[in-house]
């Protein structure tokens, strides 16, 4: 029993438009320049790991890596919508607090689940940019699916993510807005479709912003100049 009407996809599915931010973290070059002395070997690092990666996805048109990478991949965790090993999507969040949340709870996660961390403080760098999100979407804060609340909201148990996900990219759906449950009242995206992902109109480099995260199993706060951004998970 999903908890959802599959009628309700009648009449929901449009074609929408939203800018999105997204963060990773930023530590790839700082951890290839320990390991090699110039730039020539950097560069020749920098290849060789790229060689070993997968493929990235086939789109339409030549895409910016940070809005195709995470297509490349079939990660062994599961998130909110995407079983574990399934094909890698694309998460972000229409506010930057949204986005700063969603990683700050996956810093949490990774110290609770390192036991060699339990005392200790992740300290990490990360880069945060906006993508232009477009096609066939639906809306889960909207009628009739804010209904099911419960379901797109709990804490941990994704059985019916899953399920709604699976269904909707059946029936031809490329992404999905949904409250965040990290940052309450806020909205997030996920995106199936890597064609759906575009850069802003004055390139996605133009949006980039780098924050500092400190992580602990009690705390994570993000910081930028004078900005802060706290959690207790």
């Amino acid at each position: 029993m999903t908890g959802w009407d599959s009628a309700w996809f009648e009449g929901s599915i449009h074609a929408r438009h939203q800018m999105a931010w997204r963060g990773v973290e930023a530590q790839h070059v700082v951890s290839t320049m320990r390991l090699v002395d110039t730039p020539h070997e950097q560069d020749l690092l920098e290849q060789l790991l790229e060689g070993s990666k997968a493929a990235m996805p086939q789109t339409q048109h030549p895409k910016h890596y940070l809005l195709v990478t995470p297509f490349r991949y079939r990660p062994a965790h599961a998130s909110r919508f995407r079983p574990a090993h399934a094909k890698g999507q694309w998460y972000g969040a229409v506010e930057l607090e949204g986005a700063c949340a969603e990683v700050a709870y996956w810093r949490y996660r990774f110290i609770l689940d390192s036991s060699g961390l339990a005392n200790e403080e992740l300290l990490t760098e990360h880069t945060f940019f906006q993508g232009a999100v477009s096609g066939a979407a639906l809306d889960l804060i909207s009628p009739p699916w804010v209904a099911m609340r419960e379901l797109w909201t709990h804490g941990d148990d994704y059985s019916a993510t899953h399920a709604f996900s699976a269904a909707a990219q059946h029936r031809g759906v490329q992404w999905l807005q949904y409250e965040s449950v990290r940052a309450p009242g806020l909205c997030c995206v996920v995106v199936f479709d890597p064609d759906s992902l575009s850069e802003p109109t004055h390139g996605l480099d133009s949006t980039k912003q780098t924050w500092h995260c400190k992580a602990t199993r009690s705390h994570v706060m993000f910081t930028r100049g004078q900005q802060r951004l706290g959690w207790s998970f």
